[in-house]
């Protein structure tokens, strides 16, 4: 699996004025970019059943998915257990795909998925990419507070479905 950890070192943020830092994660929870901590049962749990984006996703996609993306996840600093998770889809030079953000029910609420995306961002600002590009159906409130923003030219852009 491609392993986030290994991403080149930087000053981190470029000189972004119009960039919103990122909350801290709260008290008790850790960031981390490699993927050999990711709960592999846990996320395709989540995601295959709970995710609706992802709903019935089998476990042979899924781990395929995650071998070819960045994996990131969130911790319980004192259990080590995994609370969320999300992956990226990247050529690690112009472009990025943020997909498959899953915070647990159980810690929901608690700013933990704002600070898990900004911590994935500001991860990803020393490669220079143009752009990092999502979909969500519900939680626009949560990106905006990032930074991201609908597309300025949305009818530049087409997508070809296989479903």
């Amino acid at each position: 699996m491609s392993d986030a950890s290994d991403l080149p070192e930087g000053p981190g943020l470029p000189e972004r004025p119009d960039l919103p830092e990122a909350p801290a994660l709260p008290e008790g929870y850790e960031f981390s970019a490699d993927t050999a901590r990711v709960d592999v049962d846990r996320v395709h749990g989540w995601l295959s059943s709970d995710a609706y984006w992802a709903l019935g996703r089998p476990r042979d996609k899924h781990e395929r998915a995650m071998a070819s993306s960045l994996n990131f996840g969130v911790y319980a600093t004192e259990s080590g257990e995994q609370v969320a998770y999300a992956r990226v889809v990247t050529d690690r030079a112009l472009f990025a795909w943020l997909a498959d953000v899953y915070v647990d029910p159980s810690v929901r609420g608690k700013g933990l998925g704002t600070a898990f995306v900004g911590r994935i961002r500001d991860h990803l600002a020393p490669l220079g990419l143009s752009r990092l590009l999502l979909a969500t159906e519900d939680a626009h409130e949560v990106y905006a507070r990032l930074g991201f923003r609908p597309l300025e030219r949305p009818e530049q852009y087409m997508a070809h479905s296989f479903e």
